[in-house]
């Protein structure tokens, strides 16, 4: 494991790689993590990943929670900021000595699992697979409906414990999830937990449908953010997915 800093624009993405101890090229694994949350959300995941043969990035989104170690402020994060720093990543990651171009797949949760849908979408030849951890695909419908006429949004706005300035929500009402996810056509896999409070499940149900190679594994008591044992199943799902991919 070693830190790994990524320049996008005038932003620095700051991220840990984990690479197997081996000479060969591998496929690597992007890992992407929530609203206000950061790279070490990932470890377990890329421990894992990284065992079992991947060379696996987990990084802070720049802005993108009261933690995170990247460049820039919160009021200048949006998705389509985020949705820039992932395929900054992306780019970077893909010309590595020790990575097989070849195989980059993306892992995102939550608000990281609807960025990671939008990039893959944008980069279908670049991008292996996808693997989606409780996707926040609801995040545009929830802004227009709390805010439907864009005066109404405020300067700023303290959600969740990260200010958020107002072009946050003016970006975010932009994006048509049916519209703007849904094209790429490489394997996605959605696991989703059933007691959900966060993000309904339905909205993972329909996902899957507009894909052309997709699957929903839902997992029964699970909340937004998986019990340990949840999310052991959830990796040991995903491991088994991407091998099936090569």
């Amino acid at each position: 494991m070693k830190e790994l800093h990524i320049t996008n624009e005038t932003n620095t993405i700051y991220g840990k790689l984990f690479s197997p101890k081996t000479d060969e090229k591998c496929p690597a694994v992007i890992m992407s993590h929530g609203y206000n949350g950061c790279h070490t959300d990932f470890f377990d995941d890329a421990r894992f990943f990284a065992t079992n043969g991947y060379v696996v990035y987990c990084y802070d989104f720049c802005g993108g929670s009261t933690r995170s170690l990247s460049t820039g402020s919160s009021t200048d994060m949006t998705i389509h900021s985020e949705k820039s720093d992932l395929t900054a990543v992306v780019n970077y990651i893909k010309e590595l000595p020790n990575v097989d171009e070849k195989r980059i797949y993306l892992l995102g949760a939550s608000q990281g699992g609807l960025v990671s849908a939008l990039v893959a979408d944008e980069l279908p030849d670049v991008i292996k697979a996808c693997a989606l951890y409780y996707p926040a695909l609801c995040i545009p419908d929830n802004w227009r409906d709390r805010y439907p006429e864009d005066k109404d949004i405020p300067a700023t706005n303290n959600f969740w414990g990260l200010t958020l300035s107002r072009e946050f929500f003016v970006d975010v009402k932009k994006i048509d999830i049916t519209r703007d996810t849904g094209k790429y056509s490489g394997p996605v896999l959605i696991i989703h937990g059933d007691s959900d409070e966060i993000v309904p499940l339905w909205y993972s149900e329909d996902a899957v449908k507009r894909y052309a190679d997709a699957a929903l594994k839902v997992l029964a008591g699970e909340r937004h953010g998986f019990s340990p044992s949840g999310a052991a199943t959830a990796r040991e799902t995903v491991l088994e997915f991407f091998n099936s991919t090569k």
